[in-house]
């Protein structure tokens, strides 16, 4: 499968556990290959595949230069994940208060007030039953 945009190609890499890692350890500050690769039982060709993949969706850049190189997690693309995120959360968000204000005018109804049989016949809601 060959991920082509920019946000379906961080949420791909960001699909393994190990690479999470890297991110969540990046996100502490800079590190070299060689540093980054100490907690994992792996080879160090193994962590650059997944640092390789890490570039090649933007989370991560290690700067040409001499060795030891550095990687730096970039910003950029994890904030394309939380505007995504934050977006989809404001949409359920308002369904919610949508759903709430629903709930609480049927409770007002019950309350109280009689609007006919319309509420009457309606069935319990999941933790309406009498606990006695």
């Amino acid at each position: 499968m060959r991920v082509t945009d920019a946000l379906s190609r961080v949420f791909a890499a960001l699909a393994d556990p190990t690479r999470r890692d890297m991110v969540a350890r990046l996100s502490e500050g800079d590190a070299t290959v060689s540093r980054l690769a100490e907690p994992y039982r792996m080879t160090l060709q193994a962590v650059y595949k997944h640092l390789r993949v890490l570039e090649e969706a933007g989370l991560v850049s290690r700067p040409s230069g001499p060795q030891p190189r550095t990687v730096r997690l970039e910003a950029h693309a994890l904030e394309l994940v939380d505007t995504w995120i934050e977006r989809h959360r404001d949409r359920v968000e308002r369904r919610y208060r949508r759903l709430d204000a629903v709930l609480a005018e049927m409770d007002g109804d019950e309350n109280g007030q009689d609007h006919g049989d319309e509420h009457r016949s309606r069935p319990e809601r999941a933790g309406d039953q009498d606990e006695s």
